[in-house]
């Protein structure tokens, strides 16, 4: 088992950069069936999967992989009481490495997959790849995919920011116009 993998976030955001409305549900107009298609894919090539509290990535196989749940109302590194494939990891108290080594993961890709303060906390850890799917949906006053987006702030910022460039762009559904970009460091 290595001491880090490949790290890789996905996210899809509205034209505002928003992956969630302002109560933090997920709006209906950002559930593109060939970027859900794309995204469960992708899921199901990776080790493990880090999410915050109030995110989950959905589909059948959620339950049995493999995760990392970010949160603070731990202080420790812990297994989940529920689900023995959980983690709570507290990034205050512990180290990335220490909360990986502790998931006992196959070496390969860790999936990061939000909410904001999560997709934050990684560009910090360092992604290899960061999938950023853009649907033309609106979704104004949301939860955006960083800190600070939105208000003038594009989706794309925080990624340039910390050193990521764009890759690839390819698209995903012609009729509603949503592609993904591919985003690494330089």
């Amino acid at each position: 088992m290595s001491s880090r993998p490949r790290i890789e976030g996905y996210a899809i955001v509205s034209r505002e950069g928003m992956i969630a409305k302002s109560d933090g549900s997920f709006p209906e107009e950002l559930k593109i069936p060939a970027d859900q298609q794309f995204y469960q894919e992708s899921l199901d090539r990776a080790s493990a999967v880090a999410n915050g509290r109030h995110s989950a990535e959905g589909g059948p196989k959620e339950k049995g992989r493999k995760r990392i749940l970010v949160t603070r109302r731990v202080q420790r590194i812990v297994h989940d009481a529920d689900n023995p494939n959980v983690i709570l990891w507290n990034p205050a108290t512990a180290p990335f490495d220490e909360a990986w080594q502790k998931l006992n993961a196959d070496d390969g890709i860790l999936a990061v997959v939000g909410g904001t303060d999560v997709f934050g906390l990684f560009l910090s850890i360092g992604y290899d790849a960061f999938f950023l799917s853009r649907a033309q949906a609106s979704v104004p006053r949301g939860r955006p995919v960083f800190p600070g987006v939105g208000h003038g702030v594009a989706a794309e910022e925080p990624l340039k920011q910390h050193g990521l460039v764009l890759k690839e762009t390819r698209m995903l559904d012609p009729v509603s116009e949503t592609v993904v970009e591919e985003w690494v460091p330089k």
